[in-house]
């Protein structure tokens, strides 16, 4: 067990990392749903040892404490009382677990991103039991490294389309909320965190030696000073605008806060605490709902006539995205968004923009029945009925089925050549079809491994690897 480990199932804990976006905040956590005192005594020993250590954030550890209910749900169904006791067929049943519960704040299935946290926290505690608590835990690999990873990763247009963002600093000129006008400019113009930004301080903009400003902030993440960044004016101005505005505030603040820019009067509690009325920094979910509004009061709407899923982590990858397509090098993009390797700002930031990509996807016809295709799917009521007349035999291919082979008497050209079928408004497939897709994924990420012709001959297989990773995720989905 862990020394001095507090007594009981109800802790009171205080994030005492002053580099913490969460300094002096008190979070508590109640083990008493783990109905295993075996389990509930690793599950402990891991929070108390990480935090003590601050390997990992308070509040990191804190959500930690939350998402682990599921896994105890789990545990309890299939009684399991020891995690010693888990093996590989164990970890198979908890994905399929995931796979088919469902959120109570969604109502809705877990997403993929919030099953991988789920299993991925359960692997952070065997793998440091193995470390400290041996005997509390499976000595054998249980995991085998391939879940939630390969071609089931999504494939996102995570930048902000040109027409939103557009839309977006037309409607900054008459927002009225000074954090959200000139946040979004600081976010849209350095791309860093939200939590690093509302930790800005008033000292953060000085005189660039040469010609205009630089801006330095704290990273959170890489727990490092960041090195000066060149902003523009635009910026440094957004910068000075939040500093005027937020100075009768600071000067009624503790001591504590006197020097950030990002604080506000608390109109209501949380489940943490109750201090309305206070001055302090501006909570993260405070300025997600700010987001929420500021899109909703100005009918931000994405292609689908939907109000746009505005995140402040857009900002980042949208920056990213268009340095890369101005032909920035990927080691610059690198810096300007900090992280510690290239390969990370290849994988999930920098992404050309092409408007046509998000397009594309769109076009990408599936169906979880290929009976229920009806008038929404093909408009024309004699194709459709040929459709339905057909689908059993004329109309259907190797992985899919084709709505509308002939016209005018005539075999479709992209058909007989069988190129860009998934794109094709005509192409749709089922999950009937999700191990042929696998198989095509295969075969092609292997002609590209087995590349010996260089770039050129690339070019011709990554559009559809990543139209056939994008298939199969929905498919998976479905």
């Amino acid at each position: 067990m862990a020394i001095n480990i507090p007594k009981g199932d109800v802790w009171q804990l205080i994030d005492n990392d002053n580099n913490s976006q969460h300094y002096r905040r008190k979070f508590k956590f109640d083990f008493s749903y783990i109905e295993s005192e075996s389990i509930k005594n690793v599950f402990k020993a891991y929070i108390w040892r990480n935090y003590r250590e601050v390997n990992k954030t308070l509040y990191s550890l804190y959500n930690y404490n939350t998402t682990f209910k599921t896994f105890n749900v789990f545990a309890i169904i299939n009684n399991i009382s020891y995690l010693k006791d888990l093996d590989n067929n164990h970890i198979d049943m908890f994905i399929s677990y995931l796979k088919t519960t469902i959120s109570n704040k969604t109502n809705k299935p877990l997403g993929y991103g919030t099953q991988k946290k789920h299993l991925d926290i359960l692997k952070s505690i065997i793998y440091w039991g193995q470390l400290y608590m041996p005997n509390e835990v499976p000595k054998k690999e249980i995991f085998t490294g391939n879940e939630y990873v390969g071609i089931n990763s999504k494939l996102k247009i995570d930048f902000i389309p040109d027409e939103v963002l557009s839309k977006i600093n037309i409607a900054l000129k008459n927002e009225k909320n000074p954090y959200i006008k000139y946040g979004i400019i600081i976010l849209e113009s350095t791309g860093m965190r939200i939590g690093d930004m509302l930790k800005l301080t008033t000292e953060c903009v000085k005189p660039h030696l040469i010609s205009g400003y630089t801006l330095t902030w704290y990273d959170h993440k890489s727990r490092k000073e960041r090195q000066p960044m060149p902003i523009t004016n635009e910026c440094a101005i957004a910068v000075q605008k939040l500093t005027e505005y937020s100075k009768k505030l600071r000067e009624q603040g503790d001591d504590n806060i006197k020097d950030y820019l990002f604080i506000a009067k608390i109109k209501s509690a949380n489940t943490i605490s109750n201090k309305i009325g206070e001055i302090n920094i501006i909570a993260l979910q405070t300025f997600k709902w700010w987001f929420q509004g500021f899109i909703k009061n100005n009918d931000i709407r994405d292609t689908n006539g939907e109000l746009y899923n505005l995140t402040s982590h857009q900002f980042r990858r949208t920056l990213a995205t268009d340095m890369l397509s101005k032909g920035t090098d990927i080691t610059v993009i690198r810096d300007v968004l900090g992280h510690s390797s290239s390969n990370t700002t290849k994988q999930s930031y920098a992404d050309v923009k092409d408007k046509e990509r998000a397009e594309v996807f769109k076009t990408i016809g599936i169906i979880g029945n290929i009976n229920k295709v009806d008038e929404t799917v093909i408009t024309d009521n004699q194709e459709l009925k040929w459709f339905n007349e057909n689908k059993d035999n004329k109309a259907r291919m190797e992985d899919g089925y084709c709505t509308k082979p002939c016209s005018d008497g005539k075999i479709c050209n992209r058909l007989l050549k069988r190129q860009k079928c998934y794109t094709c408004g005509r192409y749709v497939t089922t999950p009937e079809y999700l191990q042929a897709h696998k198989s095509h994924l295969e075969e092609l990420e292997k002609q590209l491994e087995d590349n010996i012709y260089g770039d050129h001959y690339a070019e011709h297989f990554i559009p559809t690897i990543e139209i056939l990773k994008e298939i199969i995720v929905r498919l998976e989905e479905l």
